[in-house]
């Protein structure tokens, strides 16, 4: 269950998903106290992306999206010199309702956002999912080449994976995130890899004809 009080690890170019797995590096004195509270605690900590902007006031409190998703800390390496590396496992997305500025790092309270997946919803996801691998291809590789997918991944667990790994610019994974529900974020994924494809092929036909 997502804790109503959250502590924030706001980065400028990193989009959680639920069910993804996301490495990170923390070496902020803030953030190892975050690390710490949290590791002693429930080990959740909330992914929010900040707004572009606003980096000259990144030690201050700059503002972010609204919706996040919150994550699981499943493992974390201290190091010598006192940073850590932990690995986040994406569990719930979240709306940010307040915050809390009491402490050296952000905390949040926040209000958890549902992704309801009902046996239609399942069904459509399976009936999309060959649309989105043939998609992943040209997108990664830059020409139409194929992409094996592991077909043992859960349907809507791909689709968050790929709106988390694919080279995607941070406002629009944000934008997936923002989707109401897996089977809207799988369609939109959809439209911004066609969108995507159609762009490289122009592309490349311009250049050629050059």
């Amino acid at each position: 269950m997502l804790p109503v009080d959250l502590p924030l690890f706001p980065l400028p170019n990193v989009v959680l998903f639920p069910d993804v797995c996301l490495p990170l590096h923390v070496f902020e004195p803030r953030y190892r106290q975050m690390l710490t509270a949290a590791l002693s605690g429930d080990r959740m900590i909330g992914m929010a992306l900040l707004k572009a902007g606003h980096e000259a006031e990144y030690e201050r409190q700059p503002p972010v999206y609204a919706v996040g998703c919150a994550g699981l800390i499943t493992h974390a390496e201290q190091l010598p010199d006192g940073r850590s590396n932990i690995m986040l496992h994406g569990i719930q997305r979240f709306r940010i309702v307040s915050e809390n500025h009491d402490l050296p790092y952000r905390r949040a309270r926040v209000e958890a956002l549902l992704d309801p997946l009902s046996e239609d919803h399942r069904r459509t996801l399976r009936d999309a999912r060959h649309r989105l691998e043939r998609l992943v291809g040209p997108v990664v590789e830059g020409a139409c080449a194929e992409v094996r997918i592991p077909p043992t991944i859960p349907d809507h667990e791909l689709v968050n994976a790929l709106a988390q790994y694919l080279p995607l610019d941070a406002v629009e994974k944000q934008a997936l995130l923002e989707r109401d529900g897996v089977v809207d974020r799988c369609h939109a994924l959809i439209e911004l890899l066609e969108m995507k494809v159609i762009l490289a092929r122009n592309c490349r036909a311009v250049a050629f004809r050059q």
